[in-house]
């Protein structure tokens, strides 16, 4: 390269609280907004950057159409009052779409081919379906066994993970409850508070009996997945949501272990981070929370998709030069239970280290916007605590998975 290789800095982190979709708090404001809250606080982190030096957003986004279409990236920087001069490109790789857009802004700077970069995430799932409002996959990959792994539904790709990894739905369980308790204690000590700023949100509501419009306004300042009366015994009343796996030769194994209380929430968020150079750095005298270290992603079957962290998170560790031991936070996003335990064990995680304030299954996955908020989780931990490296990992829909690495300086 004819420019010399330079690191990335992120220096603002922030993201919204999440909403359960479709029926939470969030569900009437959209995608769009909820991102231009995002960028708009990331931004207010560092006052003292002159927000004419971006140069471009790159934003996740898992289902790009309808309220969180049309190049939402570059509607959103407009949107948020920005110059003109920055620019937006929305991009898609299913649930790592957020952690996927902060590589990519990390690499313009890394590169030496921009100074400002928005990193972020955005995904209404309230408002935008899963698969979209219109799916259509080619009929090619129902011609035989080979390609047709991409058309399971989700459930069904962690079914089969539980039953080729031996996790047990006990096991699934307990481990959904352990995300609960850790959220909840989490947001009793606020240890969200550095992440999330809070939204304010205003419903109009008619009255038919009088012909008024009932305006009402309240601020939404936590994450609404986290439940204070799971339990255990709760959780073991659910019934499995997705088919019985079956055995090569068809015969169903026995009943499915995946439910809606150990799978993750549908959600409806959005997070930003802002990613400098060193120069920019001395230039606005800023103060770098974490510097971008390494990223990665690897194929896995896509019929086991939820294993996809398993072979990402080497890949993510051998670029940085890194070991398992070196981490000392990582974000394995709780897709499902049954693949954070098969990821979990298959790598000798230790389980302290994973999700300390509770992941997915409590706070929420709102897909496309998922990589950037837990990202924000991560910069804000790692300081606050004085840890050194951290790291964001999860699947991805047709057999991906996706890691990486951040450091406290």
């Amino acid at each position: 390269m004819s420019r010399q290789v330079q690191d990335a800095y992120i220096v603002a982190a922030s993201r919204t609280p999440i909403g359960k979709a479709p029926k939470g708090s969030l569900r009437h404001v959209r995608p769009d907004d909820l991102l231009i809250h995002a960028i708009r606080h990331a931004l207010a982190q560092v006052p003292a950057l002159d927000p004419a030096t971006i140069e471009d957003a790159i934003v996740g986004c898992a289902i790009p159409e309808a309220e969180q279409g049309l190049n939402v990236a570059r509607l959103s920087v407009l949107l948020a009052g920005l110059p003109e001069s920055v620019g937006g490109v929305t991009v898609n790789r299913f649930c790592a779409s957020g952690l996927t857009a902060l590589a990519m802004a990390a690499d313009r700077i890394r590169v030496g081919e921009a100074e400002v970069m928005i990193a972020a995430g955005t995904e209404s799932m309230s408002m935008v379906p899963m698969m979209g409002n219109r799916p259509s996959m080619n009929p090619r990959l129902f011609d035989g066994d080979a390609n047709v792994g991409i058309a399971y539904g989700m459930g069904l790709t962690a079914e089969k993970v539980a039953q080729q990894w031996k996790v047990s739905r006990q096991a699934q369980d307990e481990f959904a409850l352990a995300s609960h308790t850790k959220a909840l204690a989490a947001q009793r000590a606020g240890e969200f508070d550095d992440e999330i700023r809070p939204i304010e949100i205003t419903r109009h509501t008619p009255d038919l009996a009088s012909g008024d419009v009932c305006v009402d306004t309240h601020t939404m300042a936590l994450d609404e997945g986290p439940r204070e009366d799971t339990t255990l015994e709760a959780l073991g009343r659910l019934r499995p949501a997705f088919a019985a796996p079956k055995d090569p030769t068809g015969k169903a194994t026995g009943l499915g272990s995946v439910t809606a209380g150990n799978s993750s929430q549908t959600s409806d968020g959005a997070g930003a981070l802002i990613v400098v150079s060193e120069r920019i750095l001395k230039q606005f005298s800023l103060t770098p929370l974490a510097r971008f270290v390494s990223f990665s992603v690897r194929g896995v079957p896509p019929q086991i998709m939820g294993i996809g962290p398993k072979e990402a998170i080497p890949a993510a560790l051998k670029v940085a030069g890194l070991g398992l031991a070196d981490m000392d936070w990582i974000e394995l996003n709780e897709a499902f239970a049954a693949q954070a335990l098969a990821v979990i064990g298959d790598l000798g995680l230790d389980p302290a280290k994973v999700n300390p304030m509770g992941g997915a299954i409590a706070l929420g996955h709102p897909l496309g916007a998922t990589g950037a908020i837990r990202a924000a989780t991560v910069v804000h931990a790692l300081r606050r605590r004085k840890l050194r490296y951290g790291m964001v990992t999860m699947c991805v829909g047709t057999g991906m998975g996706a890691a990486g690495i951040l450091e406290r300086v």
